[in-house]
């Protein structure tokens, strides 16, 4: 239920900071007690549909999990028969073959209402030919699509030097902890028995061929593809023997101590899958330690149809304690509030000092910062280090000694991680490469991680506080942003929802940072924010606007991306009927729990192609925006 606030422009504030009051209790109440917050990252049922036939696949699926995880893909189908990628987008051809598949494992009979219009969709819209390469390699590994159809990336991939265009740190880290298992099992062309057909998804007609990009690039690796699949019929067995086991000990050297490989389910389940192939049996530690660790990642829930089970691709626990550690501090909690402290204690204990995959181009770099997730040692990533050293600057903590050193590593790794551009990646510095884009094998989303906006505003922003030995930092980091603003006076945002994400991050940023409000970039950016107000006064852009930018800053208004707006608004000295409209808008759609309603998803994975609902954001970004008003109104 949302509490309705009626509001006049003369107690906007006293009724905001109320608004701002229950709010923050009730972030307070959702801290764990050892310090952490963490809220679900919810994704759509292609976890759920590939959890299933992982489970198939290695012989270990059961017929609780079965059903459990069916009613939670039943209960996401929309009314035409189809499933989405994210709430309320269009149909989604991949996402709709994978949840068929998985509720036919179920038992679902193809005569089922659901199961004909979903079927029916299927076959309207090109059938299995038409889906992306992930959806036909699960389908491969039973029989219902041919390896000789899928394109080939050899194990062998793994002997091309650094240096070499397409080695593996060409892609981005995601990228790659999926692609070198992949190549095994690509090799191993795996077939188990089919507990049924899918004759019944065949287009009854001629269908269109997929489309496919027609460059020179893209020529010659659909050609080169060819030759590949001569070449793994008929390999150099020593070579291919000893590429297999080299893949492999890459694979081992990564798992992480929960079980699993960079906090993210690609990568683990399709580890998993390599390493049994290999001929590790499933009692193997490896083995064992990754099958259960993928516990700590599933939900179950009573409903009303009995329990669902639901997969979490990730887990955001560094993140949402960071954010929420700035939502206080923006609400003007005192720094030494128990629970404040408590958070910067497990926030310290969580930095990273392992040298991982990020060293490979940045050899020298002492480690120092933070992962995303519990447990990901390989992978820090900038965007969490620059939002948890903000975090850690407010909250105190009893070892100033320890904080100082923490703090001081993360700044240097964060500076040392700056591309050539001035700009910076969330995972690697530098990995720009163009040639993986041109991949047949990469339809899957963004296989590379150069530089963002999003990124780069945080980094500055933590950087704009650091003192004048980071001052060049900071003036690369803004360079590179009014370089990179939009044409209509927003920022991309590659992590969030989107053009509204990337330009609530900039502005406050830029700022910060000393450009004046009063900067043509800044006036663009506030000009662009009015023009996109909802009529009801909040902000909203669907994730349609990542293929589409007729959609751009167009949606549903949300708590989180009328919070973006706010920020960006208040940080440009901006005070008038747009954000007092704004504020309302929060006021008014505060649940009776202190904090909001936000069915949408805001969050992005891979633009274009997966994307996110952080359960938190729909609680800190209001708390930061209102703290922030609050704090200007006084």
């Amino acid at each position: 239920m949302t509490v309705t606030v009626q509001t006049e422009s003369t107690d906007a504030p006293e009724r905001a900071k109320d608004t701002l009051d229950r709010a923050v209790a009730h972030l307070l109440s959702l801290q764990d007690d050892t310090g952490w917050w963490k809220g679900e990252l919810e994704t759509n049922v292609t976890m759920d549909a590939e959890d299933l036939l992982f489970r198939e696949f290695l012989g270990i699926r059961t017929a609780e999990q079965t059903e459990q995880a069916a009613r939670w893909i039943r209960a996401n189908q929309r009314e035409d028969g189809t499933w989405a990628s994210f709430r309320g987008g269009p149909a989604e051809l991949s996402t709709t073959i994978e949840a068929y598949v998985a509720l036919k494992l179920a038992g679902d009979s193809v005569d089922a209402d659901h199961m004909r219009r979903a079927a029916a969709y299927i076959r309207e819209n090109g059938g299995v030919a038409h889906s992306r390469v992930f959806t036909r390699f699960w389908l491969a590994f039973f029989g219902w699509w041919s390896w000789d159809e899928l394109p080939v990336m050899p194990p062998e991939l793994i002997y091309l030097p650094k240096w070499f265009p397409l080695n593996v740190y060409d892609f981005a880290c995601w990228a790659r902890q999926t692609i070198v298992p992949l190549t095994i099992v690509s090799s191993l062309r795996p077939v188990r028995p089919a507990p049924f057909g899918l004759d019944e998804l065949k287009p009854t007609g001629p269908v269109a061929a997929k489309p496919v990009a027609d460059d020179p690039w893209s020529r010659f690796f659909r050609a080169l593809d060819r030759v590949l699949h001569v070449y793994s019929k008929r390999p150099v067995m020593p070579v291919r023997r000893h590429a297999v086991r080299r893949a492999k000990q890459w694979i081992i050297e990564r798992q992480e101590a929960d079980g699993g490989w960079g906090g993210i389910q690609p990568p683990w389940v399709y580890s998993l899958i390599a390493l049994h192939l290999t001929g590790m049996p499933l009692n193997h530690p490896v083995m064992a330690q990754g099958i259960k660790g993928l516990d700590g990642f599933t939900i179950w829930e009573d409903t009303d149809e009995g329990t669902v089970r639901r997969f979490e691709a990730c887990q955001s626990p560094v993140w949402d304690t960071g954010l929420s550690l700035v939502a206080l501090r923006d609400a003007g909690v005192a720094e030494d509030h128990p629970q404040v402290v408590k958070a910067a204690g497990w926030l310290l204990d969580e930095e990273v000092r392992e040298y991982g995959d990020w060293a490979v181009r940045r050899p020298g770099l002492e480690p120092g910062g933070w992962a995303f997730e519990f447990a990901n040692d390989y992978y820090p990533d900038t965007d969490d280090t620059a939002e948890v050293v903000m975090a850690l600057r407010y909250a105190a903590h009893p070892d100033t000694e320890r904080m100082r050193e923490v703090l001081g590593r993360a700044e240097v790794w964060t500076a040392g991680m700056r591309s050539k551009d001035g700009a910076w990646g969330a995972f690697d510095a530098d990995n720009t490469a163009g040639l993986p884009l041109k991949l047949p094998f990469c339809d899957f989303g963004a296989v590379t991680d150069p530089p963002s906006a999003d990124v780069t505003a945080h980094i500055v922003e933590m950087f704009a506080e650091s003192g004048a030995e980071y001052r060049d930092q900071v003036v690369e980091g803004v360079r590179w942003l009014l370089r990179n603003q939009e044409a209509d006076g927003s920022w991309f945002g590659r992590w969030g929802a989107n053009y509204i994400y990337g330009t609530g991050a900039a502005v406050p940023a830029l700022v910060l940072a000393g450009v004046d409000p009063r900067h043509s970039a800044i006036r663009r950016a506030v000009r662009w924010l009015h023009g996109i107000q909802n009529p009801d006064g909040g902000w909203g852009e669907d994730l349609r606007s990542y293929v589409d930018p007729s959609w751009s800053g167009k949606g549903d208004s949300t708590a989180s991306q009328t919070a973006w707006a706010l920020m960006a608004l208040l940080a440009a000295g901006e005070r008038g009927a747009a954000v007092e409209r704004g504020v309302r808008w929060l006021m008014e759609h505060q649940n009776e729990e202190g904090g909001w309603d936000e069915p949408q998803f805001t969050g992005t994975g891979f633009p274009g192609d997966f994307y996110i609902k952080y359960h938190m954001y729909r609680i800190v970004f209001p708390i930061m925006a209102l703290g922030r008003y609050v704090k200007a109104a006084g």
